[in-house]
């Protein structure tokens, strides 16, 4: 049976500064780090060996990615970068408090625009200094599938074309991957393996730092789950 192995990435320094970051491209903070390394430990201990890495194209992830792998002694996987594993685009929320946003709008307009499954924050304009439109890791893209802003719904229509063309068909060839990206793509990829409904998934969590292993069988049903 294949593994798969998902790592929401260590706490950032905007997640420490209760920010909200979507994509934009901050670090890990000393103590997301700690996790990372933490996360790559456990793996060791656990004695998971993995075939291929996945992770996104923003700086928490891929750190995270890789202080997992060197504590695990597997830092020299194949490793492949995806924008479309990318955390969900939080639109123009993006670098605004999370406290002085549910002061303006409210506790439970907010909860909604961060858990709910098909409620659009507020959108950013691609003439926004900050849009993604403006950074180069992007240029590559059709300029109409940059977001200005998604939901859940959107980010787990970006994320399973690359389950199916990359993540599945290794899974399904008996080789062992690990994906280290970002609570809500990984809440999407979660909702998807799992069949998870649009209400349940409001309060599903994805721990910092935390790996969580499935074991699939040949047709990528679920065996088991398990939290390190």
């Amino acid at each position: 049976m294949a593994k798969l192995v998902f790592i929401r990435h260590g706490q950032s320094e905007w997640n420490l500064e209760n920010l909200f970051t979507g994509w934009v491209d901050v670090n890990l903070s000393e103590q997301g780090e700690r996790e990372a390394k933490e996360a790559g430990r456990k793996l060791k201990e656990a004695g998971i060996e993995f075939d291929q890495a996945y992770t996104s194209v923003l700086t928490r992830a891929i750190k995270t990615l890789h202080f997992a792998l060197e504590e695990s002694g597997q830092l020299w996987i194949p490793e492949t970068k995806s924008w479309r594993l990318n955390e969900r685009h939080y639109g123009a929320l993006q670098g605004k408090n999370k406290a002085d946003a549910a002061e303006k709008y409210g506790d439970e307009q907010v909860h909604i625009w961060r858990r709910s499954y098909d409620v659009l924050p507020p959108l950013l304009d691609v003439n926004d200094e900050g849009s993604a439109a403006n950074d180069r890791r992007y240029a590559e893209l059709d300029p109409r599938i940059i977001p200005g802003g998604e939901n859940l719904k959107v980010t787990l229509e970006r994320v399973i074309p690359f389950w199916e063309d990359n993540i599945a068909p290794d899974l399904l060839d008996g080789k062992n991957v690990i994906v280290a990206a970002h609570g809500n793509s990984l809440r999407a990829l979660t909702k998807y393996i799992e069949n998870i409904s649009d209400e349940d998934i409001m309060d599903v969590e994805m721990a910092t730092g935390q790996p969580v292993v499935y074991e699939l069988d040949d047709n990528l049903n679920i065996v088991s789950k398990e939290k390190l």
